[in-house]
């Protein structure tokens, strides 16, 4: 087996017993509990650790690229080999690890997790349960909700958000519309299945990611246009916060709190679509289906 290795850096700080971040190899009586105290520990809420390796490296092995903590191999939380099926995704997860300071801050690490859950699939679910988790929200989708008044909030949502509805209209030949109803708009049924088919173009990892995404911004419009580059993270974090955003040019912003949670939502957000461009198939398929 031919094996490639990429070191990124070093620090130092010792080994912690947490499931996930265990070596193939034994190491040491702290880590030497029943089965039901490392099943509790490996569903713990990620907290942070003391940093405990000094080098992150990867290497190729026969299912993929391997992120390796000293010489330990990363693991998920269910005890699997933590492997990833491109260099520049390895690379990516690797600098997570590798700009960890002092401690590990998991709840920073949203690749890491990604991974995790794209290797793990903890909800077992297949690709048509992943895509319908994302077509859900086309019926409930942030830009097609609109309010009657305060009318400059009228207008506000008018200039921003129909120019990404007209955009996905044409970009994928499809009816939306925008609805004040409470019940929302009657997307048609060709407009559901053309998105279908669209989402039927990644695999599996990039579906995890693309789920993750529009979760975040309460839009599969939104989505679509910041994995098409048609918007930037920010332009697509603030669209699906424009009335929250109104409201705070109105009423002013709560200290720190606003800006914590915008900061959190852009990482989130960016995180996600890096994740779903570094696990796409070839973008061959996608064009092929958006020039039929």
């Amino acid at each position: 087996m031919w094996r490639s290795c990429f070191r990124l850096g070093a620090s130092g700080g010792s080994f912690p017993c947490r499931p996930c971040l265990v070596s193939a190899a034994p190491v040491g009586s702290g880590d030497q509990a029943g089965p039901l105290s490392l099943l509790r520990r490996s569903y713990a809420p990620p907290a942070e650790r003391k940093k405990f390796y000094q080098n992150v490296s990867i290497t190729q092995g026969e299912g993929g690229y391997e992120i390796n903590l000293d010489h330990r191999k990363l693991k998920t939380p269910n005890a699997r080999l933590f492997t990833v099926p491109s260099k520049a995704l390895a690379v990516a997860v690797a600098t997570e690890w590798d700009s960890q300071q002092d401690t590990i801050k998991f709840y920073t690490m949203h690749l890491t997790t990604l991974c995790n859950t794209s290797l793990d699939n903890p909800s077992q679910r297949n690709k048509d349960q992943l895509i319908h988790a994302s077509m859900k929200f086309l019926d409930t989708d942030t830009i097609c909700y609109r309010v009657e008044e305060p009318e400059t909030l009228v207008e506000l949502q008018k200039n921003e958000w129909d120019p990404v509805i007209e955009w996905a209209e044409k970009r994928y030949d499809v009816k939306l519309g925008s609805s004040t109803n409470i019940m929302g708009p009657d997307i048609p049924a060709k407009t559901k299945e053309v998105f279908i088919s669209h989402l039927a173009s990644y695999n599996m990892w990039a579906l995890q990611g693309i789920e993750f995404v529009v979760t975040q911004l309460k839009s599969l419009i939104l989505s679509l246009g910041l994995i098409d580059r048609h918007l930037t993270v920010e332009k697509a974090v603030l669209l699906s916060r424009l009335e929250e955003e109104y409201q705070i040019q109105k009423w002013g912003n709560v200290e720190w709190a606003h800006d914590y949670e915008l900061h959190e939502l852009r990482a989130r957000t960016a995180a996600g679509t890096l994740f779903v461009h570094l696990c796409s198939e070839s973008s061959a398929v996608k064009h092929k289906l958006l020039q039929e």
